[in-house]
């Protein structure tokens, strides 16, 4: 059986939060995408304290996927350097962990 993980993701609000969920989803790359449409960050870039709204996005998926989520969000991400981590689950109601494994299956050619 494949180990489900979730990816914490952020990004700059919640139409890109949106757009980056809904990809995620229709290429079967994650069962499921919540979005936490307003955050306050603060972070070191470039040498200062920065400070801005973001949205966060919890990515249901499986490790094998992982990779592949991750490079779509890269690819289609307005940051020079999204956060994507990896955050292993170790249980669940195991109905829903079976519920994703089946929908993140890739889909058929």
């Amino acid at each position: 059986m494949s180990e489900v993980i979730l990816l914490y993701v952020t990004a700059s609000g919640p139409e890109e939060a949106e757009k980056l969920g809904r990809h995620l989803v229709e290429k079967r790359l994650a069962a499921c995408v919540n979005i936490f449409p307003v955050m306050r960050s603060f972070y070191w870039w470039e040498g200062k304290i920065e400070g801005s709204q973001e949205a966060v996005l919890i990515v249901k998926t499986r490790r094998e996927l992982a990779q592949a989520a991750r490079e779509e969000i890269v690819r289609l991400h307005s940051y020079s350097c999204p956060c994507v981590l990896e955050i292993p689950v170790s249980g669940g109601h195991p109905p829903f962990l079976q519920w994703l494994r089946e929908e993140t299956r890739p889909q058929s050619r």
